[in-house]
């Protein structure tokens, strides 16, 4: 009876083992099958404050998708748009002092005119000896003083109507860059993509460069993958490639991808990846591109076969 318990029990083990070493060969098959294996990322961007003050509004939630330049929120501006508003009083009032040139030197010229049509008669009376030479010589004088008189106005006016004009320019300068700081008291996503962490609330005071929120494009989904040097002379950018994820036991998508960047520069491989070739020491790290489905979530693994 005891022989017979031990014969049944060697049979098991026997069958046990083999089935164990099937298994793992199966696996090293289904390893061989593809090129490379990685994890997927996305592009990631902290969005921190570019203004001090206190945080009025900020309506976002971790998860909520955002548009690129979506206005989420706000940095309370008070005190900025006061001083938008006095500079352009100040503008305005600068603005009325800019003297209307033609209108003031109009009158000088009309003098000018009337005095050199004075002048051109005396000198035909002088021909006719009607007149004499000094009266001549007065009205000449006349007509070279006016003259003296509109050219220094001219000057005097030009030189006051540079001075506003300047000084014009430095307060809409100020104004632009009041604008331009109330502009970065707006919170803005600086790409379409998923909300992944929220650092602040509304009611928090903020600071230039304190982070906000971290957005993140899950709709272009990047799978990191190494390889050896033997496959990275087969690679080139914009290659297509299959990608395989596994979203349990028996459930396995695929997915096309597209080769968008290959490290110039060897490294050692991650203990968390493997490769086709185990022996490897030194692995080149690629980027695949993957349209999400929804289905993707950074971390991920998948596994990576490159098409010839």
């Amino acid at each position: 009876m005891k022989s017979n318990n031990r014969h049944s029990i060697s049979i098991f083990l026997f069958f046990f083992f083999i089935s164990i070493g099937l298994t793992s060969c199966h696996k090293l098959l289904n390893n061989n099958e593809y090129d490379a294996s990685g994890t997927f990322e996305t592009t990631e961007v902290i969005v921190s404050s570019e203004a001090n003050g206190k945080i009025m509004s900020f309506d976002v939630v971790e998860g909520q998708n955002l548009t690129e330049n979506q206005v989420v929120g706000y940095v309370d501006s008070t005190q900025l748009y006061l001083s938008k508003l006095h500079l352009l009083a100040s503008q305005k009032s600068l603005q009325s002092t800019l003297p209307d040139i033609r209108k003031q030197i109009g009158a000088l010229q009309q003098q000018i005119e009337t005095a050199r049509k004075e002048q051109r008669r005396v000198e035909n009376l002088v021909k006719a000896n009607a007149a004499s030479q000094k009266q001549l010589d007065d009205v000449n004088g006349q007509v070279l003083v006016l003259e003296k008189q509109l050219e220094a106005a001219q000057s005097n006016l030009e030189s006051t109507s540079n001075s506003i004009l300047n000084q014009n320019q430095a307060l809409k300068i100020q104004i632009e860059q009041i604008e331009d700081q109330l502009q970065k008291c707006k919170i803005k996503s600086p790409l379409s993509g998923t909300v992944l962490v929220k650092y602040a609330e509304k009611g928090e005071l903020t600071g230039a460069g304190k982070p906000l929120f971290k957005v993140g494009d899950l709709q272009q989904m990047i799978l990191r993958a190494y390889v050896t040097a033997d496959q990275v002379t087969k690679l080139k950018i914009g290659q297509e490639a299959k990608v395989y994820v596994d979203y349990g036991k028996e459930d396995r998508k695929e997915y096309d991808g597209t080769v968008s960047w290959i490290s110039g520069e060897s490294e050692f491989t991650p203990k968390t990846i493997q490769t086709r070739d185990e022996r490897a020491n030194l692995v080149y790290a690629v980027k695949i591109n993957v349209k999400n489905d929804g289905l993707l979530k950074i971390g991920q693994y998948a596994d990576v076969k490159f098409h010839n």
